[in-house]
């Protein structure tokens, strides 16, 4: 089986025969359902091969779509003038980048259908190129956008600027919104001439400012009917790459259905409905086959700059976002704010929907899988500790070995040179509830680090919640964590609630530890095991 990593080109994958996963009945679906639609889903999620697909369907290459479930459907075939934009691959933090990158498309544009001298700016040009496309070939155009947003992203949160002709300074974030403002403010009078408009991106399209004015577009980011548009079900998944699972399977020593689990445990999770049809990352399946071998693909292909620059600048953690129902305009929404990143993380795919509320019409929103939320937390906690002397990533491969082998002692050591490594955090937070977030903040880092076990972060019982379970091959262990307190409180707790009951019965070993952490040390000033 042939796997189209890097290709988005649907003529290359269908003639140079790579697996395809068919959409074609929803593209059908969707070109005969309206006339302007966005879509926003996470990067490598498949929308730049959504709109070569669209791109072949309407040139009317009918030869490419033989067996395919659109094959049975369409009947005409007609062939439509299309154009198609990428900012895919334009770098829009450098000034007038996004100008040139449009003065090319329409320039090309206006070789094939002709140029109005009295049209002079882009938007004025881009206007009149689509009427004449129609007037020429007598059928109304196509337009399809990919990455819309890109050239506002890349600058968001920047201190970058431009000059005019008369030396005023102006943001260049600033600028590249008012260009794409009169460049995508051409549908809104485009009617007449367009057969089909689809821009696609990351983010959600109602609310940029660009768009004030412009409120045709149909969002179906969150339809029911086309949540698998992009990505890949699990009946996709078992129907189109049986073999490939059980290729995986044999390499990893498990039967197939351990195999489709592990393989759903990572990939999978997405949700773009209250329907909940989970979604498998495209991107990680396919290289996740190429490869043999399940690894954080997606996420090692590049974290978005401006979501880092984003959280780096927010007054909120991310665990005091994840886990949580939300009415879906808090998330859904467009609102570029430092002060409110949960929208972009959603949006970009770091966190998806993994419950919703009908009756209150709130979704709960969390990591979709173990790829994004290892790799999200490797991101926050490098950044996080950055300042420190320890690296965690080789902290963290230090405290596997003490953990594995029941070195209680190692493991402290190694906990406590962690927590010293951000002590001027707690030292500059006056406030006693500043102090207890931020610690709790650091905790929570330390113990997602830690997820390669069972990890279960305020796990409830009976008769209390425990602040941290650790499930490891031969060891169990049970932390309780007190701030400005004592070990020994934390330990009595650990005992006056039995949180060791539920593993009575287990065949490894149950170690529990009271931790205690100083906000004046900055660090753990005392431990203690249980005797």
């Amino acid at each position: 089986m042939k796997y189209p990593i890097g290709i988005q080109t649907f003529s290359n994958i269908i003639q140079d025969g790579y697996v395809y996963v068919d959409k074609t009945d929803l593209v059908y679906s969707l070109v005969n359902s309206g006339k302007i639609f966005f879509l926003s889903r996470p990067r490598r999620f498949g929308k730049s091969l959504l709109l070569s697909t669209l791109k072949s369907y309407f040139l009317g290459q009918k030869e490419l779509f033989k067996g395919l479930k659109i094959d049975a459907l369409e009947k005409e075939w007609n062939v439509y003038p299309v154009f198609h934009l990428s900012f895919g691959k334009g770098i829009f933090s450098m000034p007038y980048e996004l100008d040139k990158n449009l003065e090319t498309f329409v320039a090309m544009a206006e070789r094939e259908y002709g140029k109005d001298e009295l049209a002079t700016t882009i938007s004025e040009r881009f206007a009149t190129v689509i009427k004449a496309a129609h007037k020429k070939t007598g059928r109304r155009a196509v337009v399809l956008i990919d990455e819309y947003d890109k050239p506002l992203l890349d600058v968001m949160d920047q201190e970058i600027f431009v000059e005019d002709e008369s030396g005023n300074r102006r943001k260049l974030e600033n600028y590249n919104r008012e260009v794409l403002k009169g460049f995508y403010g051409v549908f809104k009078d485009a009617d007449e001439d367009l057969q089909f408009v689809l821009l696609t991106g990351v983010t959600k399209f109602s609310q940029v400012s660009v768009f004030s004015g412009f409120n045709q577009p149909n969002d179906i980011s969150m339809d029911t009917q086309y949540e698998s548009l992009c990505g890949i079900t699990k009946e996709e998944l078992l129907a189109v790459f049986d073999e490939s699972i059980r290729s995986l399977a044999s390499t990893k020593d498990k039967n197939y259905e351990d195999m489709v689990a592990m393989l759903t445990e990572k990939y999978d999770g997405y949700h773009f409905s209250s329907k909940m049809t989970g979604i498998f990352n495209p991107f990680s399946i396919l290289n996740c086959f190429s490869k043999n071998d399940m690894r954080n693909y997606w996420f090692a292909s590049g974290t978005p700059g401006y979501l880092v620059r984003l959280l780096a600048h927010s007054n909120e953690n991310i665990n005091e976002l994840v886990g949580k129902y939300y009415p879906a305009e808090m998330f859904i929404d467009y609102k570029a704010d430092v002060e409110q990143p949960l929208p972009m993380i959603y949006q970009s795919g770091y966190l998806t929907i993994k419950a919703c509320n009908p009756r209150r019409q709130t979704y709960l929103l969390d990591f979709p899988n173990e790829e994004v939320r290892s790799g999200f937390i490797s991101v926050l906690a490098g950044d996080y500790f950055k300042e420190g002397r320890i690296q965690p990533t080789i902290w963290l491969e230090d405290v596997t070995d003490a953990l594995q082998a029941g070195n209680v002692e190692m493991f402290m050591k190694q906990m406590t040179a962690l927590l010293s490594s951000v002590t001027y955090r707690f030292q500059r937070k006056q406030d006693a509830f500043e102090c207890e977030r931020y610690f709790q903040y650091t905790f929570y880092l330390i113990m997602q680090m830690l997820g390669r076990y069972n990890t279960l972060v305020e796990k409830e019982t009976s008769e209390g919640r425990i602040d941290c379970v650790l499930e490891c091959p031969d060891y169990v262990y049970i932390l309780e964590f007190k701030l400005n307190g004592s070990a020994s409180s934390a330990l009595k707790q650990i005992e006056d609630k039995g949180y060791a009951k539920p593993y009575m019965a287990d065949s490894r070993k149950v170690i529990c530890l009271g931790i205690n952490f100083s906000s004046e040390k900055g660090t753990i000033d005392d431990w203690q095991p249980r005797k």
